[in-house]
């Protein structure tokens, strides 16, 4: 049978433009024609491409949010339902949501839990259909807490500040949201009354003598009386004694009393005679010590005094220091500790600095260094204070002095002590180290918004006897000024702990210690030796500090990744010379000239970011958008090598060109930018940056040759400008030629301020110092002329 069903081109037209018809076949055979049975047909599709998908947003919390879906065109038209990361979306369970007649999805207050991935899907008998995902996320904005107490006052008596906090917690941003704009912290100067301690008045008059013979006086604590919790007076406030008058009875001794008397009289007598015995005894044991060994040097490290040897007259040389070391010395085993005594007994001589010479040449050996380095090390390493020195002589610089002085430095940090001459009596030779600490190596604890600003340097033996005060020069990283910083010098005693010695600014509370403060460097005038360190503390959120900015990275990259490290380090010379150090270990090349941050003591954390990298060569493995260095790891000066590394990774093993840009800057602070681009392979411009080991100097230089002002110059300015001269014609207006003027009242203090006002000047401009430049400012004071410096070489 042969079945076929015809349909002319107008049919189909017909028939496909109905959604349903009826349809029926008819079959033609030998035998006649069949019909099937008439069939409903119905057309139905749904093409694959919505009109509409829903789009990503990022919201805030409670906010409305619409997601538009068009579905796909198709017969019969599609159902729209919502998936919440793949899980049905049901308006039914969830009053929140509802879908609107045009299949939008509405969230009437957006909530944390609503972020999420959405998908609309279309479907009907045919087909079903996804749109992309849209991915939504609910952010929260911070908002801040309410404001805590206010602190105590940072100090006990006087100025100081107090401080309250607030955090970004009510709410915490969340997803992205906006941190909280304004400060966190607020600072505020409060005035903290001193406490009075109590005196007592004078005596009242004695009473009259009463019946029972006896009178009384008093006094009162009220001269001051005690206040603002300082102590109360000390010692009784009634006095009584025994009298005698016409109102009190007297009885007459009797035999018994007066033979008691008499024996306790006797008894007395016998105690002193046996008291002046022992004296005796003892004075004629200590009049048979050695003068040497009763000197003031017994406390203070016990140096035995050596001689000077004459120089053979053939010798053209100036003068270098030799002692003699081949008569036996003594050795003090005691401590090394200094006496506490009193100033009363440090006899400074009158008059000149330093004695002439005399006519004799003289000639003064030291030996060299680095043939001492293990024996004196090993001879400091006995004693329990300096058991915490570097037993390597990389950070540390020593030498032995007599009264001629001289100077230690350490290479390429910045660090350096000055001896004057005379500074150690004559007579006397000692054996001065200098030593650079490393922070880890010493703790210095430190409160509240304290900071340390300069690098921990011993200078030693603590003991030793000073006539004069010694010059320790170092670097610090504090943008200095009255309203913003109090500034303390702090040194560390024999028993371990950490005192301040010196305000900066304030009276010197002694005239041991002095401290001239200038851009980078401070020089600390000091008539004991031991441990310092500079110490500030903040007084507003202006408050700086200087941070050096470097960058390094591999000078040779074998392999396709390849690592750049910024280091944000304290702007002192130290740290830097320590960096470069451990770069050289490492392999590391500098790739960018060092800048400086100004970083505020304003709470906010440093951040690192890379940019500008051409993505067809390189790409960076750094996951977030930037790094960050916590406030307080930086602000406290402790963790000197801080530093961030961003690991990038090369697309080719060919690809050596790096072109990129590194922004490092503090939350609403200073910022800096470093324009990186250079080729990995060979580039090595910033080579020069690297000071060469070879170009450190000596780091001991004894007598003469430590100091840029010849010895005889030197005695005839302090001859000529230490008297009082008429209108005005010293020392004190060669210190206003030297920008020194407001050291006056310290210089004062010393028995020749022209020296002291040398010595600075030799610490701050040692090796470079322009002679000339001094011998001018000495000619404009008018007592002498440029001759003074007309001294010829053999005179020195």
């Amino acid at each position: 049978m042969e079945v076929r069903i015809e349909v002319t081109r107008q049919q189909v037209e017909k028939i496909f433009g109905l959604e349903e018809y009826w349809c029926q076949c008819v079959a033609w055979s030998s035998s006649g024609t069949t019909k099937s049975q008439k069939a409903f047909v119905r057309i139905a599709y749904l093409r694959k491409n919505f009109e509409q998908e829903p789009t990503a947003r990022e919201v805030s919390i409670e906010q409305g949010i619409v997601l538009p879906c068009r579905p796909p065109e198709g017969i019969p038209p599609a159902e729209v339902e919502w998936l919440r990361n793949e899980e049905l979306v049901d308006p039914a369970l969830d009053a929140n949501v509802y879908v609107t007649p045009e299949h939008s999805l509405v969230l009437r207050q957006a909530r944390l839990a609503d972020t999420a991935n959405y998908t609309c899907v279309a479907k009907n008998i045919v087909a079903r259909r996804r749109s992309a995902s849209a991915a939504i996320t609910v952010y929260v904005n911070g908002g801040w807490s309410t404001w805590t107490q206010w602190s105590g006052c940072s100090t006990s008596c006087g100025r100081g500040w107090q401080k309250r906090s607030r955090t970004c917690t009510n709410p915490t941003p969340l997803n992205g949201g906006a941190f909280c704009e304004g400060q966190n912290v607020q600072k505020t100067a409060c005035t903290t009354l001193c406490p009075v301690d109590g005196a007592w008045s004078e005596w009242s008059k004695w009473s009259v003598c009463g019946a029972e013979c006896t009178h009384w006086r008093s006094r009162e604590c009220s001269e001051p009386a005690p206040r603002n919790g300082g102590q109360d007076c000390h010692g009784p406030e009634l006095d009584t004694r025994n009298c005698t008058s016409e109102l009190c009875s007297h009885a007459t001794p009797g035999a018994e009393d007066v033979a008691l008397y008499v024996g306790l009289v006797a008894v007395a007598v016998c105690l002193v005679l046996l008291l002046l015995v022992g004296v005796l005894v003892y004075c004629r044991k200590k009049g048979g010590l050695d003068a040497d060994v009763a000197d003031s040097s017994i406390l203070t490290a016990g140096f035995q005094p050596v001689s000077i040897k004459p120089s053979k007259a053939d010798n053209p040389s100036l003068l270098t220091i030799q002692p003699d070391l081949s008569t036996a010395t003594m050795t003090y085993q005691g401590s090394l500790c200094p006496r506490q005594d009193g100033p009363a007994k440090l006899q400074l001589p009158n008059g000149h600095l330093l004695s002439p010479l005399g006519t004799g040449r003289h000639t003064l050996h030291h030996s060299s260094p680095a043939a001492e380095g293990a024996d004196f090390v090993a001879r400091l390493s006995t004693q329990s204070y300096f058991r915490s020195l570097p037993r390597g002589t990389n950070n540390m610089a020593y030498g032995t002095f007599n009264f001629l002085g001289g100077r230690l430095m350490i290479p390429n940090t910045g660090i350096s002590l000055l001896i004057p001459p005379d500074a150690i009596p004559r007579g006397k030779i000692y054996e001065v180290y200098l030593t650079l600490h490393k922070q880890e190596e010493v703790r210095l604890p430190l409160a509240g918004c304290q900071t340390l600003l300069s690098p921990i340097v011993s200078c030693g033996p603590p003991g030793v006897l000073l006539t004069r005060p010694a010059i320790l020069a170092m670097g610090h990283c504090v943008e200095a000024s009255a309203e913003n910083w109090s500034i303390r010098l702090k040194k560390q005693s024999c028993e371990g702990t950490w005192e301040d010695v010196l305000q900066l600014g304030a009276e010197p509370c002694t005239e041991l210690y002095y401290c001239q403060l200038e851009a980078q460097a401070c020089y600390i005038f000091t008539e004991q030796l031991g441990r310092f360190a500079l110490v500030g503390e903040s007084l507003s959120m202006a408050a700086s500090k200087r941070l050096k900015l470097v960058l390094f990275a591999p000078a040779a990259c074998p392999s396709l990744e390849y690592n750049i490290r910024v280091y944000c380090l304290s702007d002192t010379q130290d740290v830097l010379k320590e960096v470069i150090q451990l770069e050289k270990q490492l392999g590391g090349q500098l790739i960018g000239a060092p800048r400086v941050l100004h970083f505020k003591d304003s709470y906010h954390n440093l951040r690192l970011s890379i940019h500008d990298m051409p993505s067809s060569l390189w790409k960076s493995k750094l996951l977030a958008s930037y790094q960050e260095i916590p406030f307080y790891h930086i602000w406290s000066g402790l963790q000197p090598f801080l530093h961030c590394t961003f690991t990038l990774e090369r697309l080719s093993p060919s690809t050596c060109e790096l072109a990129c840009k590194i922004w490092v800057w503090q939350v609403e602070g200073d910022g800096q930018s470093f324009t990186v681009n250079f080729n990995i392979a060979k580039d090595a411009r910033f080579s020069d940056w690297l000071v060469p080991d070879s170009e450190v100097g000596a780091p001991a230089l004894v007598g003469p040759s430590a100091f840029k002002i010849p010895f005889l110059i030197r005695q005839k300015i302090i001859s000529s400008l230490d008297p009082p001269g008429t209108r005005g014609a010293d020392w004190r207006t060669l210190a206003q030629k030297l920008n020194l003027d407001s050291h006056l009242s310290f210089f004062a203090s010393k028995p020749s301020p022209t020296a002291m006002i040398l010595n600075l000047w030799e610490a701050r401009h040692f090796p470079n110092g322009n002679l000339s430049q001094l011998a001018a400012a000495v000619a404009e004071v008018g007592k002498q002329d440029g001759a003074l410096f007309a001294v010829s070489e053999a005179e020195c």
